[in-house]
């Protein structure tokens, strides 16, 4: 079994693919980019794809989810994995005057406090992920670079921490959405079951989603998230993303928004695991 992840190998989202698939006989493929890794799962180029989705800091992560909505026609779904996140600055040696420091605009965003008190005058270049960066700085040892990435992110690559857990609060966690036909079996405690739908509304008159979110409440449907992200048609056209807990008038729900005129696409159904 082939399983596309956000690289390279030690990134968070390899450790959530680990940990949901710790069989060694289940090859994990790095990729460059979350589209890459989407698209790989389109291509059948693997059997699933494991993307971040959200961080309790910083909130949704766009580039999955417009991809989702926008462009993937019915890639779905079907597990969502929640992992603590530490965040570690590291180097080549523990040394080195830091005068750039690498890392996912995520990490930077969540120790951007610390990296302003201690590193004020370093500069800051995001990468695809926390560890490309822990990769890069460990490609030019010659140069004053220090990456924001996981633990396991400076064993795979030999650098030293210079600095331990500099996420600025503590309950930091990640969403990682498994994307695939069908649901495999994860060895790890269910939290709870939800799904997520997108919806698009017929038109912008006063009280439309006021009633959209009507209907999920005459069903009964607790909702743990909604938000607004840009239809990328025209300033200010936009889809609302909801999470909602799991119910068996699942496809009852759907067809009461679809009466209203409300375009629905569905994101998944899922497990929530975590780590």
């Amino acid at each position: 079994m082939k399983i596309g992840f956000l690289g390279p190998k030690a990134s968070f989202t390899y450790a959530a693919a680990r940990a949901a698939f710790p069989d060694s006989s289940h090859q994990l493929i790095a990729f460059d980019s979350i589209t890459e890794v989407i698209r790989s799962y389109e291509q059948d180029l693997v059997d699933f794809a494991i993307v971040p989705v959200e961080n309790s800091i910083e909130g949704s992560v766009h580039q999955t989810v417009d991809y989702l909505f926008l462009q993937a026609d019915d890639t779905r779904a079907q597990a969502e994995i929640i992992q603590p996140i530490k965040q570690q600055l590291m180097a080549t040696s523990a040394d080195k005057k830091i005068e750039k420091i690498f890392s996912h605009p995520q990490a930077i965003a969540q120790s951007l406090k610390y990296v302003q008190q201690y590193f004020p005058d370093a500069k800051i270049e995001s990468t695809d992920s926390t560890a490309y960066a822990a990769k890069f700085v460990a490609e030019h040892p010659d140069k004053n670079y220090a990456a924001i990435a996981p633990v396991a992110s400076s064993l795979e690559y030999g650098l030293t921490i210079i600095a331990q857990d500099i996420q600025e609060i503590d309950e930091n966690f990640t969403r990682f959405w498994l994307l695939g036909h069908t649901t495999p079996q994860i060895p790890l405690p269910v939290e709870t079951e939800k799904m997520t739908l997108a919806l698009t509304l017929s038109d912008n008159l006063p009280g439309a989603l006021y009633k959209a979110l009507q209907i999920f409440a005459d069903f009964g449907i607790n909702l743990t998230k909604i938000e607004s992200r840009p239809l990328k048609t025209f300033l200010g056209e936009y889809f609302f993303l909801i999470d909602a807990q799991f119910s068996e008038n699942y496809l009852y729900l759907i067809h009461a928004l679809e009466k209203l005129g409300i375009t629905v696409k569905r994101l998944g159904k899922y497990k929530v695991y975590k780590m």
